[in-house]
């Protein structure tokens, strides 16, 4: 591989002995990983379910290597069914490394495609919220795709710069991930474009831009919270030194140590200008130490303000609802939710879950809030795909469970109406989960024993 001299120049002095080591990493094929997403299936279980050998990565709890030149987890049902996320290893090490815990209110600054956010909804557990942002609209439709795909329901997809969200969230996060957009040095392997995009635009470029995001993002956490920043480059500017200039105008930020693993280098406390010795607290990823690709971590922790109190935000003001509507409670009548009436939301016959202790967002550009539930049509109700994927066969009365092997899965996944023979006799017409191996794919309507097929359509088997 073709690559260029300034960057060959700079990795010889980063690496020294190492960098012939470095270098014949080149000539070794990439790694394929899959993230088991622990909020539909645990490790365990889907181990016992799982259609091809894997390998454990062994610093990720749920992560995995499989054969990519063989199989196609993309084309399977359970990838349909949201049980795991396909992803390069070492780019599941941001979230698995920022300690969300339920309840948490969370931010991921630069979400698409959604690989870290997926996980850290997964970690939230239905609790707290999630806010997954991308400043490329059409980026963030993706990432709005994958957290639905992963049953994440407590989330907002916002589309904004990230300093336009300092006047709504001021010291409102728990956690925030910044995956920050880089130069994208430790992708040359895996992507020789990368390459070519980074003689346009290097370091310097996305250095600036960094250090506005790492600021702005670090007015948004509580005091106590905690930040982690990564990028998937090598450069020094980056990594280290964007870090030491987060320090330097927020003091208040420490750099915490992080859960480690034998493959990890430290960081450089020489590449930074005042020769900061904390930044071997960091964390180097280089591809010819790890079966992985080329990162940068580093985790902080905003320190508790003297007598901190909570930051009173103004909680989004809404018209409680005494009632729901007729339709939308007879479908209540097959869900085993509790359904808070205070946290529906109705715009334009669109029904919508709120998460809890959101402010005031009007003026955000997002393109989703909470969890659509579905639509009022015609004195009936419509529920979404994003509520099928929520659910669970313990969740919901009315299943459609199908194996794996059964033919009908992939007719569904299709678009096609199917025959349901299992359901002959059945009296409870009306909507149905279908499931396979007992895990959701979206929902049917039954009528004269067939049921109408309500799969997505932008989400459909594609041949």
């Amino acid at each position: 591989m073709n690559l260029p001299i300034a960057f060959e120049e700079k990795m010889k002095a980063l690496l020294g002995e190492e960098y012939e080591d470095y270098l014949r990493c080149y000539e070794e094929p990439r790694h394929y990983g899959l993230r088991v997403n622990t909020k539909k299936i645990s490790v365990e279980e889907f181990l016992k379910i799982a259609p091809w050998p894997l390998e454990p990565v062994p610093w990720i709890p749920n992560g995995f290597y499989y054969d990519g030149s063989v199989y196609q987890p993309a084309k399977h049902p359970y990838y349909f069914a949201g049980l795991y996320y396909l992803q390069e290893p070492s780019a599941m090490t941001p979230a698995s490394r920022l300690p969300v815990e339920p309840g948490d209110k969370v931010l991921d600054v630069c979400a698409a495609p959604g690989g870290k956010a997926t996980e850290l909804g997964a970690k939230l557990g239905g609790k707290g919220v999630l806010i997954a942002n991308d400043i490329s609209n059409s980026r963030a439709r993706g990432l709005l795709k994958n957290l639905e795909l992963f049953g994440i329901g407590n989330m907002m997809v916002v589309s904004e710069e990230p300093g336009k969200l300092i006047e709504f969230f001021p010291e409102y996060f728990d956690k925030i991930l910044i995956d920050a957009p880089c130069s994208g040095e430790g992708m040359f392997r895996k992507e020789k474009k990368m390459v070519k995009a980074w003689e346009e635009h290097g370091p310097e470029f996305f250095s600036k831009l960094q250090r506005s995001i790492i600021t702005q993002a670090a007015a948004m956490l509580k005091p106590g919270g905690m930040l982690l920043y990564s990028t998937c480059t090598f450069d020094s500017l980056e990594n280290e030194q964007t870090v030491e200039y987060l320090l330097e105008q927020f003091p208040e930020f420490e750099i915490c140590e992080m859960e480690g693993y034998e493959g990890f280098s430290k960081g450089r406390p020489k590449e930074t200008k005042t020769g900061m010795q904390e930044m071997d607290k960091t964390v180097r990823i280089f591809p010819h130490r790890m079966r992985g690709e080329g990162h940068y971590l580093a985790l902080l922790k905003k320190e508790d303000a003297e007598h901190s109190t909570e930051t009173v935000i103004d909680v989004k003001a809404s018209k409680p609802i005494k009632r729901a509507p007729e339709e939308l409670e007879e479908f209540f009548h097959d869900l085993t939710w509790k359904i808070d009436l205070c946290r529906l939301d109705i715009r334009d016959e669109r029904v919508y879950y709120m998460p809890e202790g959101l402010p005031e967002l009007k003026g955000v550009r997002f393109l989703r809030s909470g969890l659509l539930l579905g639509e009022l049509k015609k004195k009936r109700f419509e529920p979404s795909q994003a509520l099928a994927m929520c659910l669970g066969k313990e969740t919901y009365k009315k299943i459609l469970s199908l194996s794996v092997e059964d033919d009908r899965v992939i007719k569904y996944l299709k678009g096609e109406t199917l025959d349901v023979d299992d359901l002959t006799g059945r009296k409870d017409k009306g909507w149905y989960l279908v499931c396979v191996d007992g895990y959701p794919l979206g929902f049917g309507k039954l009528a004269n024993q067939t049921l109408k097929n309500k799969y997505l359509p932008g989400w459909r088997w594609q041949s």
